[in-house]
């Protein structure tokens, strides 16, 4: 791996899905929530994921599995981000 982008510890835990971790979707959405900084991976399926879809995971294996994530680890607690394709660019808004 690179250089360690992000300011949190690559192994602080994230939320994603099961579609990205078992299934190789590729990461449509995510988010850096305000309350607690916590970080959210989710694909391109629209709406909330299903509770049971859910899985914690440390941020170094997100990165690992989508190196376009490092073009986030400035997103400010409070925004989002997203992009049309897995090879899109990334756009950035706050959430709300």
């Amino acid at each position: 791996m690179t250089e360690w982008m992000f300011s949190d510890p690559p192994n602080v835990a994230v939320f994603t899905t099961r579609s990205i971790v078992r299934e190789g979707a590729w990461i449509a959405r995510v988010f850096h929530d305000a309350d607690d900084g916590s970080w959210q991976f989710h694909d391109s399926t629209p709406g909330e994921p299903p509770e049971e879809e859910a899985m914690i995971v440390a941020l170094s294996s997100m990165v690992l599995r989508d190196g376009t994530l490092n073009d986030l680890a400035d997103l400010p607690e409070g925004w989002c981000a997203w992009r049309d394709g897995p090879a899109a660019p990334w756009k950035r808004g706050r959430i709300g």
